[in-house]
């Protein structure tokens, strides 16, 4: 059993907006948070934690407790499992009271990191491409980047150590290939440690400087490393953060590192992946401004326009700024431009203007149907934002496709306004057809996320996730469950041959844009033209292929 006395260590290390801030959306009322209920549906928010308390309580269901209990509830765990969960996300060795069943942490990814570190200071290649690239000693130590050796140096160093491969697997430091054998996830490349908001590491990035395929890597995941939950250097910014209620949101770690070097210490970056739903708890802590500070490449402004969409249907304020001639800001500052990076930094773009402007400019306004098709398309994409929000974009719409009356793009309860809104692309009317069909068969959805998921989708996304999590409390899903003009897929043979259409298309759509990227590397380029025209042979067959 584990000891009372650890239990209560615990607790005394735990802090209860982190840990439910992490699981869902909280939102500041007085000295307290506030969010739905996750334990019962509701419209209103009933659902309150109490910091200086340390404990939730919803006046709705009547749901109460602390940091354990809630993990318990949320994750359907036991008490014991729930005490492990939290334990290992904040670092913390346990103790028990059998002492043949110790469960006393290794710190093996504290230990790793410091090898990386004194590996980095002997490596000269390494801290050449560091200084290169403007970052100073200060920065290295204080980030705790590193080097990774070989794979084999890796396992050695772990059986000297004593260090259990089992618990190396777990963790993600290593990997175990299909014969048994284990390697090491990190060869050869500087290596960034990714810690949790408490600030313990829970995985690393790693970036390659010997040419390997893939430039970038990140730990596996893990129970205590979900990369779509995570910032790199949120635990470093959080401060800046809730002082100037701002966050800068970059694409790589070097740009994070050079903006805290260059003095911007409020920003973080995703971790190799886009911004996603599972992000807005942690962006949401301490009510910011958001700012998207993203390459003006096409990757980039694809990038950009993804989480304008998602950002601003969620209610965030801030907007994207892009870094156009091939430059980010890690060049920026290197090249000594902090005044027109700072100067940028305070000129970004509204989110959703820069959304319904890039929606605009796919199509040809000389052109009437393109026209119109824009106008369905940037009027649903309306729909989904605050009533305010709403009329006053509404004129701004209007403004930017001339001709066009700003009557037309009312969001009101008319008819005819009713029929423009419901007008919606087919790809729309798709992806709410899929939405409503998971809230209809949720017995679906661990077999629907073999083949697709929502950053698959360009609309819906957040109506994605939040029924994919049964999170039928959501505003949203109400509104798709009582239109009956969005139709429910039926049967498993209708479902099927609507997703083949779909990955059809979505493959076909990769593939062209991959023909015309520049950034990837000629030996990566063939392997994934030849993975995508590889899905689209078997789609044509009528077979359904799966995400890997």
């Amino acid at each position: 059993m584990i000891t009372q006395d650890s239990i209560e260590a615990l607790k005394a290390r735990l802090d209860i907006v982190d840990i439910v801030g992490s699981y869902i959306e909280l939102k500041r009322a007085g000295s307290s948070f506030k969010a739905p209920c996750p334990f019962h549906d509701e419209k209103s928010p009933s659902f309150v934690v109490n910091p200086s308390r340390q404990s939730y309580h919803c006046f709705g269901c009547g749901a109460h407790g602390d940091s354990i209990k809630f993990v318990m509830e949320y994750e359907k765990l036991n008490y014991p499992e729930a005490i492990e969960k939290l334990a290992a996300s904040s670092n913390f060795t346990l103790h028990y009271t059998d002492d043949t069943k110790q469960k006393k942490r290794s710190n093996l990814l504290e230990i790793l990191n410091d090898w990386y570190q004194k590996l980095l200071e002997q490596n000269k290649t390494a801290t050449d491409y560091l200084h290169e690239r403007g970052i100073y000693a200060s920065s290295i130590e204080r980030f705790g980047i590193g080097y990774a050796p070989t794979s084999p140096e890796t396992l050695r160093f772990l059986e000297q150590r004593k260090l259990s491969s089992a618990e190396a697997v777990e963790q993600g430091a290593i990997g175990r290939g299909d014969d048994g054998r284990l390697f090491a996830r990190f060869i050869e490349r500087i290596t960034f440690p990714i810690h949790s908001t408490s600030g313990a590491i829970v995985g690393f990035g790693g970036r390659t400087i010997t040419g390997h395929q893939a430039k970038y890597v990140n730990s596996s995941q893990s129970a205590i490393f979900n990369k779509s939950r995570l910032l790199y250097a949120y635990h470093l910014a959080r401060e800046a953060i809730y002082r100037r209620r701002e966050i800068i949101v970059t694409e790589g770690y070097l740009d994070v590192v050079m903006l805290h070097q260059a003095g911007f210490t409020h920003a973080v970056a995703t971790l190799g992946t886009a911004l996603t739903s599972e992000h807005l708890p942690l962006l949401r802590k301490g009510e910011p401004k958001v700012f998207v500070a993203y390459d003006g490449d096409k990757a980039g402004r694809a990038a950009a326009f993804k989480a304008s969409k998602l950002l601003s249907m969620s209610g965030f304020d801030g907007g994207v700024i892009l870094f156009e001639g091939g430059l980010d800001p890690a060049d920026m500052i290197k090249s000594g431009q902090i005044e027109q990076l700072n100067a940028l930094l305070h000129r970004p773009i509204p989110f959703i203007e820069f959304a319904l402007n890039e929606m605009i400019a796919q199509y040809d306004l000389q052109n009437f149907k393109d026209k119109e098709t824009a106008l369905h398309e940037a009027t649903g994409f309306l729909k989904t934002l605050s009533p305010l929000m709403q009329e006053e974009y509404s004129r701004y719409l209007g403004s930017k496709i001339s001709g066009v009356s700003s009557k037309l793009v009312s969001l009101g309860t008319s008819h005819k306004a009713h029929s423009i809104l419901k007008t919606l692309s087919g790809q729309d009317i798709w992806e709410l057809s899929l939405i409503k069909t998971i809230i209809e068969r949720p017995q679906i959805t661990n077999s629907l996320l073999d083949f697709i998921d929502s950053s698959m989708l360009q609309y819906h996304t957040v109506e994605f996730n939040a029924a994919i999590n049964g999170e039928m409390n959501h505003p949203r899903l109400n509104e798709i469950i009582m239109d009956k003009e969005i139709l429910v897929m039926e049967g498993d043979d209708g479902l099927k041959a609507e997703l083949i259409t779909f990955l059809s298309s979505h493959y076909n759509r990769e593939l062209k844009k991959l023909t015309t990227q520049n950034t990837v590397s000629f030996d990566q380029k063939s392997y994934l033209i030849r993975q995508f025209r590889e899905k689209i042979e078997r789609l044509k067959r009528g077979e359904l292929v799966p995400l890997t």
